[in-house]
């Protein structure tokens, strides 16, 4: 039987307050457009925290029972306190998954688990995006075909400083020419992690399918298995020495 996964959509939640354009595509908030799609998908327990909740709404007791953590950051990355950092990387590294969105290529999170500067090419321009997949049978890639565009988009491109990934699930090209890896899979501990490219505010890319079906295929892959949990430190020998 199926497990369900719970999974806790974290948001700034500073551009829907603070601009009107963003605020009218986003009434409720982008955790709020991936929770619901999430809620109406069989096997989630969804929740949300956004950043001026106390402790980010990222509580040990909310860390506890939160199988996939969500992660869209952009303006405030300075604000996460480092004791909170310290708190969601030590639940990846003890088995909960974590999906980074966007510019949340440069939260304090994932440049932790990264141990890289995350940094990259970037312009807002609002051109088209065509995500290929390259990892065909990843169970993140389920229902999608061999491509898919998103009309407008702010361009990332390479060079991507991050550690090259375990599995590299898509790869996007813009008209100006660049390409960027937009889907990354990695371990880090008993957790596993996902960069996932598309989600610039200015534009309601958590309303497309496709971006919202990689969601939830990606909550059920980075979700914690039931595997035997490792044991460190001093060991006595299984066999007669």
């Amino acid at each position: 039987m199926n497990q369900t996964v719970r999974v806790t959509v974290w948001n700034e939640y500073r551009h829907e307050k603070t601009n009107e354009h963003i605020g009218k595509i986003y009434p409720n908030g982008m955790h709020n457009a991936i929770g619901d799609y999430l809620k109406g998908q069989p096997g989630f327990e969804v929740r949300t925290a956004t950043l001026d909740e106390p402790e980010h709404g990222l509580t040990e007791e909310m860390l506890d029972n939160t199988d996939v953590l969500i992660w869209w950051g952009h303006a405030a990355h300075g604000e996460v306190q480092d004791e909170i950092v310290d708190r969601v990387h030590a639940r990846v590294l003890d088995g909960m998954g974590l999906i980074c969105l966007h510019s949340a290529h440069y939260s304090k999170i994932f440049r932790k688990l990264m141990g890289t500067t995350c940094s990259l090419k970037w312009r807002e321009s609002g051109e088209k995006e065509r995500i290929w997949v390259i990892e065909h049978g990843h169970p993140i890639v389920e229902g999608l075909g061999e491509y898919f565009e998103l009309e407008h988009a702010e361009m990332y491109g390479e060079p991507f400083d991050i550690p090259e990934p375990d599995t590299l699930i898509f790869i996007s090209w813009f008209p100006g020419g660049e390409v960027f890896r937009s889907g990354c899979c990695y371990h880090r501990g008993r957790g596993k992690v996902f960069y996932f490219r598309p989600g610039h505010e200015t534009y309601p890319l958590y309303y497309d399918q496709n971006v919202l079906r990689v969601l939830a295929n990606a909550s059920r892959w980075a979700a914690p298995g039931n595997g035997p949990k490792p044991v460190f430190g001093h060991s006595q020998p299984l066999e007669e020495l």
